[in-house]
């Protein structure tokens, strides 16, 4: 395999890069680094990887450079890029998202049907294109219907690959990732910030209840999905589209206590107001990935808790000590 991840740097991207590097193939890694969060942990991200003779990697913004070159006897393209971040995206700045979710996605699009070594095109999507789902646990056939701007752009981003799949036979598949989490989590996430409040003592903000519930996907099971989806045989019938899930959900506020006692400690917790877009529930319903491919998730939140607290409390330990 002759792989290009997009996105990198980033949390799933280099956590599928290393894997990709560790099973023998060859990887070229794409990202621009934006700033919603800090170039230093993306940069961090992609140490191992720069041990890899296998491995190449470009800075390029998929929004606005050529691509031509670079995608040149390319095998599979799995496209992580994009901006996230649901509170974020309203406001002023939901112009970076359309940029980053739905023009990078068409221009990668373009340029991979272009592509003749190409044999599968692998691209995140979010459970957040569903919004508050008609029915728990979600199958792919509910008609999404996004409730923030953020998932708006990734439900457009998945058209996009859907309608190039259709017309023109590019073998994609979206992948519709249900709160992955893990090593390398972004910081603005919820078992980040737990883990962080934990260790400094600093109060964790809940919005509304906390009885609201994720299903919460390992970060290595999401990379099985993304390897798994890769082997399907398209033909001329892309456009797939898959949840990537466990159907486990738990609530927020047993998630505080199960960080808290993964760790031997308290952690504060304020409550505010519910925040608007964010989903009372989310659960996926990974029968049609199992069916197609086999895949299903293989570690239970406990264990990917205790996982994730391990690697988390180390790095944000050794950035105390400095």
């Amino acid at each position: 395999m002759r792989a290009l991840v997009t996105g990198a740097a980033g949390f799933i991207g280099s956590t599928l890069v290393d894997r990709l590097l560790l099973d023998g193939h060859e990887v070229i890694g794409l990202d621009c680094f934006t700033s919603y969060y800090e170039r230093l942990t993306k940069e961090s991200n992609l140490s191992k990887a720069r041990d890899f003779d296998r491995f190449r990697f470009h800075e390029i913004d998929l929004a606005d450079q050529p691509l031509e070159t670079i995608l040149d006897g390319v095998t599979d393209i799995f496209h992580q890029a994009g901006q996230p971040g649901v509170r974020a995206s309203w406001g002023q700045d939901f112009g970076e998202y359309v940029r980053l979710n739905i023009l990078a996605t068409q221009r990668l699009l373009e340029s991979a049907r272009k592509v003749e070594t190409l044999k599968s095109f692998v691209a995140a999507s979010s459970s957040s294109v569903y919004g508050s789902a008609e029915k728990s646990p979600t199958p792919e056939s509910v008609t999404p219907k996004p409730i923030s701007p953020y998932g708006v752009t990734k439900l457009a981003s998945e058209n996009l690959c859907t309608l190039y799949g259709t017309q023109y036979g590019l073998p994609t598949v979206s992948l519709r990732y249900f709160t992955v989490y893990g090593p390398r989590q972004r910081p603005d996430m919820a078992i980040h910030r737990l883990i962080q409040c934990a260790l400094s003592g600093n109060v964790f903000t809940i919005f509304g209840g906390g009885n609201q519930r994720r299903d919460f996907t390992y970060v290595d099971d999401a990379v099985a999905a993304n390897l798994a989806s890769a082997k399907l045989v398209m033909g001329t019938d892309g456009g797939v589209v898959f949840n990537v899930g466990g159907g486990r959900p738990i609530a927020l506020n047993d998630l505080i206590r199960l960080v808290g006692e993964t760790l031997g400690k308290s952690i504060r917790t304020f409550h505010t107001g519910e925040f608007v877009g964010d989903p009372d529930e989310t659960c996926a319903d990974p029968a049609l990935i199992h069916a197609l491919t086999g895949w299903a998730a293989q570690v239970p939140v406990l264990e990917g808790v205790a996982l994730t607290v391990q690697q988390a409390s180390q790095d944000l330990g050794s950035t105390a000590d400095r």
